[in-house]
C-alpha cells in the first residue's frame, strides 16, 4: 500500500509516517521504481506507535515496543525492554508530578504570606495597568 493509504488506515498523517521512518520505527519495502510499499507489518507498527503516544509514550521512545512486535510477539509490551520503558515513563511522570507539587506548595506559601491588606488585582488596588 502507498503511504497515504497506510496513514489513513492507521489514523495518522503522512507526515507522522515519515517521522516514524526517520526514527527507524517503520521501514517500508522499496518497489523497483523506488516507491515505498507498506504492508500489514508497517500498519501494525504505526497503529501501535499512535496508541503508545495516546498513553504518553512519545514516538521517540517507542522502539522497544516496535522491536517486540517485530520479534513476533502478539503484544508490544511482552518484552522486558517494553516493560522497562513503561517503568521509565512512570518514573518521568512521578518526577514531573513531584516538581509540580513543589511549585504549587511554593505558590501557596507565597499566597499565604501575602499581606491581606493589599487587594487582589482588579479589585480596586489603585494600580494602573498599561495596555501598551
Amino acid at each position: 500500500m502507498q503511504i497515504s493509504e497506510l496513514a489513513g488506515r492507521a489514523g495518522v498523517t503522512v507526515k507522522a509516517v515519515r517521522y516514524y521512518e526517520q526514527l527507524g520505527l517503520v521501514e517500508p519495502e522499496r518497489l523497483p521504481n523506488g516507491y515505498r510499499d507498506y504492508g500489514d507489518e508497517q500498519l501494525r507498527a504505526v497503529v501501535e506507535i499512535r496508541d503508545l503516544a495516546a498513553t504518553g509514550i512519545p514516538p521517540g521512545k517507542a522502539a522497544p515496543f516496535i522491536d517486540c512486535l517485530g520479534s513476533g510477539h502478539a503484544r508490544s509490551d511482552e518484552c522486558p525492554a517494553s516493560v522497562a520503558a513503561y517503568r521509565d515513563g512512570i518514573a518521568e511522570l512521578d518526577a514531573a508530578i513531584a516538581e509540580l507539587e513543589h511549585r504549587r506548595a511554593q505558590l501557596a506559601r507565597r499566597l499565604a504570606e501575602r499581606d491581606d491588606s493589599i487587594p487582589a488585582p482588579g479589585l480596586g488596588c489603585g494600580c494602573e495597568v498599561s495596555s501598551r
